[in-house]
């Protein structure tokens, strides 16, 4: 029997690139441009959409300003709040990724989670914080301290991973272990160096653990830090590691796919991978 649901993911350009303005009028213009997109969803039958990394702001890790300190908010907060009140007009779950401020001087990247009435189910904040020439993300980000959840929506069990996770598989398998059917990564890449792991890594993830994944990069370049063009290409791959939809290089676009979850069933019952792994064989892992 068919089990098939309708996910959404969203890339999207920022449309004020003006250090000059209040942080606060420039992350307004990004959420307003992000409802037309997110009705979009709702409208197309979408029944969970994820958003992109930060998604209510620019990339704005290439600069050590603490002006975007003032970007932060509670999780759940005011800007995941009014994203879950729209979807919740559709029965649509969502990840919202936002600035999260924990308390005084703690910040982290979040990713908040809402189902399809608007529960708040959680969040998951990124693990590995980059710290490297344009990504100065330790100035901004405490590493995550909250695991690998998982959140049983309406519709399915959905994980987290943002961005640079994506680079390490361990966090990948704990998602699968942890029930994970689709795992969202939100990301903000720009053309260069990492590029060629793009429709690598995730792909490889999908097949390793058997689940689907939602591959999320914003588009544009944003100035004033012009570290590069972020090359969109937001795609749904399947466990088999097939991309069966995927986005533009250049346009605020909203990528929908109709993934069957039974496929997951039929792959991991002709790769056995959590049957035949050995986790009493690894224990060097942990001692490196």
């Amino acid at each position: 029997m068919s089990d098939i649901v309708r996910c959404g993911i969203i890339q999207c350009a920022n449309p004020i690139n003006d250090e000059s303005r209040p942080v606060a009028e420039i992350c307004e213009a990004m959420m307003v441009k992000h409802e037309a997109l997110i009705h979009e969803a709702g409208r197309k039958g979408v029944q969970i959409l994820c958003l992109q990394e930060i998604f209510n702001g620019p990339y704005f890790c290439p600069s050590q300003d603490p002006r975007w300190y003032e970007a932060a908010e509670t999780v759940p907060g005011p800007t995941s709040n009014r994203v879950a009140e729209i979807c919740k007009q559709y029965d649509m779950a969502v990840v919202v990724p936002i600035y999260e401020r924990a308390m005084r001087g703690v910040y982290f990247n979040t990713a908040a989670v809402y189902d399809a009435d608007g529960t708040y189910l959680g969040k998951y904040r990124k693990q590995h914080i980059p710290q490297v020439a344009g990504f100065w993300e330790k100035f901004f980000f405490t590493p995550g301290d909250g695991g690998y959840p998982v959140f049983q929506t309406r519709y399915g069990k959905v994980g987290v991973y943002i961005c640079y996770d994506r680079h390490f598989p361990e966090g990948a398998r704990c998602l699968g272990l942890n029930g994970a059917e689709i795992v969202f990564n939100p990301s903000a890449t720009v053309a260069g160096l990492s590029q060629y792991l793009w429709k690598i890594e995730q792909p490889a993830h999908a097949v390793a653990n058997g689940y689907f994944v939602g591959a999320i990069n914003r588009v544009g370049t944003e100035a004033p830090w012009n570290i590069g063009k972020f090359y969109g290409t937001s795609y749904f791959v399947n466990p088999r590691g097939q991309i069966v939809a995927e986005g533009s290089e250049d346009n605020d676009e909203l990528v929908i796919a109709d993934l069957d979850f039974n496929m997951i069933d039929e792959v991991r019952n002709t790769w056995q991978f959590y049957r035949d792994r050995r986790p009493d064989a690894y224990d060097e892992i942990n001692r490196r």
